[in-house]
C-alpha cells in the first residue's frame, strides 16, 4: 500500500524522534485495529525485505526454542 496508513502519524513521530532514515511500525490490536506504516528512503526501502526475512527467521527460532 502506497500512501499514509492509519498509523502513519505515529510512525512519523518515531522516525523523527530517532532521527532515522526509515521506520517500520507494526501495530497489533491497536486502538485503530491492525496496521502498519513504513517510511523510508529508497536505499532503506531496498534493504527492508531482507531485514524483514531475517527478523522472521529470528522470531521463528525463538519460538522453537521456547523463548517468549
Amino acid at each position: 500500500m502506497i500512501g499514509p496508513g492509519k498509523y502513519d502519524e505515529l510512525c512519523t513521530l518515531v522516525r523523527e524522534r530517532a532521527n532515522a532514515k526509515g521506520a517500520l511500525l507494526v501495530v497489533i490490536e491497536g486502538n485503530r485495529g491492525q496496521g502498519f506504516s513504513v517510511q523510508a528512503t529508497g536505499p532503506v526501502l531496498a534493504v527492508l525485505p531482507e531485514l524483514l526475512e531475517t527478523l522472521a527467521r529470528e522470531i521463528r527460532r525463538d519460538i522453537e526454542q521456547g523463548k517468549p
